[in-house]
């Protein structure tokens, strides 16, 4: 006996594409009855995979979103389940227009434009007020985690306006040429952390020998007047236990200090949204990712700036973002980047369509191509104003690019070095992520998740597929609490003390 399945139970984007998503497990034999007729189902199809809604021939492009997403491996048959065993990569070379498809997106009057935050002397806004343990080489780690652990269990209550004491701890600094491709780039990422207006006061941290020095992170930079800073070396000091207790004792002294900045109203402008994806499910190129879209393209109205980034997440899709750029210039750099992996990737022998991960693949997602479509879907329409190398100060307003892996710790670190004060993070497998000193609230994909895991997640974004939310809706809600966490509202990662060790600079180059 067939049984006859809802047609809302599929998906289908477009009309010109040959799959449609799956919104429930579905069963071999099952009998869909909708706009493309009656449809029987040739095999059991998980949630938030694709089935064949036309028959497909061997080697043609299959399309998701109007774009393709891979190409026929083997005849498809409506019906089908389409997935790694009848779906490969598509080679085919994408045309790349400059400024073609610019859009300029309005803030509906309803909609705040302010939110209370930290005001530095220097001109930036915090959306949180920590005090940094830097540490400018691996050997300083532990001393570190131990000086700002005498401040875990402590009550911060004589302290109300300063969020805590965190160590910044990393597995480099030394071994490295400091000149190299490599070595700027830690340099640069630590340095944007010394710099974050989210911190109130620092502790810069050395062994006294490595090759990235305590001074170099601090000398030059933009630090304000009310950022309190102190530098220290272990061997200066005469070891791990003396340098506990100095570190201590330093911070000690700057907390009544820090205490006195207090939450003042700011402009929406003052805010730099960071834009990231970590297992991603079938799901995410039509809930999450679009409506944090949409939410990217309000703060951007409102004079923001948003921020974009995993670069091999991008890959198959790049041809939509430069239609973007606001000249050929911005285009041709997001371009040039992604030559930059295509070699780098290359001399690891590996290519950028080893995308997706496994997760990917078990929620739905099955080439790269497919997985990019989904991912660009977070920034929104807007304009593309920039183009940023990893951990690169965020300077330009509106919607920009940064350069980083789409290994979610490295890349959120590039963001947040950058000059991300909120980050967004969607999720369709289930990802428990934090990025302190930043921020990030965490965007489920699908209802089942979000209710397994709902002490993990900020916003159900699967109310889109159940029909109880608009995209729209999801997006203004979405933007209202970036406003209300930027203003010290508590994420869940905050709630559960995640982020400290989320820190990891991309390494890139040979160590010595």
């Amino acid at each position: 006996m067939t049984a006859t399945v809802p047609s809302a139970l599929l998906l289908h984007l477009r009309g010109e594409d040959q799959v449609a998503i799956a919104t429930a497990d579905l069963s071999a034999g099952s009998e869909v009855t909708g706009p493309h007729g009656r449809l029987l189902l040739r095999a059991d199809v998980p949630r938030g995979h694709k089935v064949a809604v036309r028959d497909v021939p061997a080697g043609q492009q299959v399309l998701k979103y109007g774009q393709s997403i891979g190409r026929a491996t083997a005849a498809i048959t409506a019906g089908d389940h389409v997935h790694s065993h009848n779906l490969g990569m598509d080679a085919t070379e994408r045309e790349h227009e400059f400024g073609t498809a610019r859009v300029r997106p309005e803030l509906p009057t309803d909609l705040p434009r302010t939110f209370l935050g930290y005001h530095r002397p220097g001109g930036k806004v915090g959306t949180r007020n920590y005090i940094g343990v830097i540490t400018s080489v691996n050997c300083s780690a532990s001393s570190a985690k131990m000086i700002a652990d005498q401040f875990r269990n402590v009550s911060m209550a004589e302290f109300p306006n300063v969020d805590g004491v965190m160590a910044i701890t990393h597995q480099s600094g030394c071994g490295l040429v400091p000149d190299s491709e490599g070595g700027q780039m830690l340099l640069r990422t630590l340095r944007g952390y010394a710099q974050h207006p989210n911190f109130g006061g620092l502790l810069v941290l050395g062994l006294g020998c490595e090759m990235i020095a305590v001074q170099s992170l601090v000398e030059d930079l933009d630090l304000a007047e009310g950022t309190y800073t102190e530098t220290m070396t272990i061997q200066e000091l005469g070891g791990v236990r003396a340098t506990v207790r100095a570190g201590v004792a330093k911070i000690r002294e700057m907390l009544p200090r820090v205490n006195e900045a207090e939450r003042a109203p700011a402009d929406v402008s003052e805010l730099v949204l960071g834009l990231n994806c970590g297992g991603s499910d079938g799901y995410s190129g039509i809930t999450a990712n679009p409506a944090l879209g949409h939410a990217s393209d309000l703060l951007v109205a409102a004079g923001g700036t948003s921020v974009l980034a995993e670069t091999p997440e991008v890959y198959g899709a790049e041809h939509l973002l430069t239609r973007r750029a606001v000249c050929e210039p911005v285009g041709q750099k997001l371009l040039d980047r992604i030559e930059w992996w295509k070699h780098y990737t290359a001399a690891g022998a590996g290519t950028l369509d080893n995308n997706p991960s496994p997760g990917n693949k078990a929620g739905g997602l099955t080439t790269i191509l497919e997985k990019s479509l989904g991912a660009v879907a977070k920034g929104g329409q807007a304009e593309m104003t920039a183009v940023y190398e990893y951990a690169e100060p965020i300077t330009d307003k509106g919607f920009t690019f940064m350069d980083t892996p789409g290994y979610d710790p490295v890349s959120v670190t590039g963001l947040v070095a950058g000059g991300a004060n909120v980050v967004c993070f969607t999720t369709g497998r289930g990802s428990v992520f934090g990025c302190k000193p930043t921020p990030s609230i965490k965007l489920a994909t699908n209802t089942e998740m979000y209710q397994r895991m709902a002490e993990d997640m900020d916003i159900n974004a699967g109310r889109i597929v159940d029909g109880t939310a608009t995209l729209d809706e999801v997006g203004r809600e979405i933007y209202e609490t970036i406003l209300a966490v930027a203003s010290g509202r508590q994420t869940v990662s905050e709630e559960l003390d995640i982020g400290q060790e989320e820190f990891i600079p991309w390494h890139v180059g040979a160590v010595t």
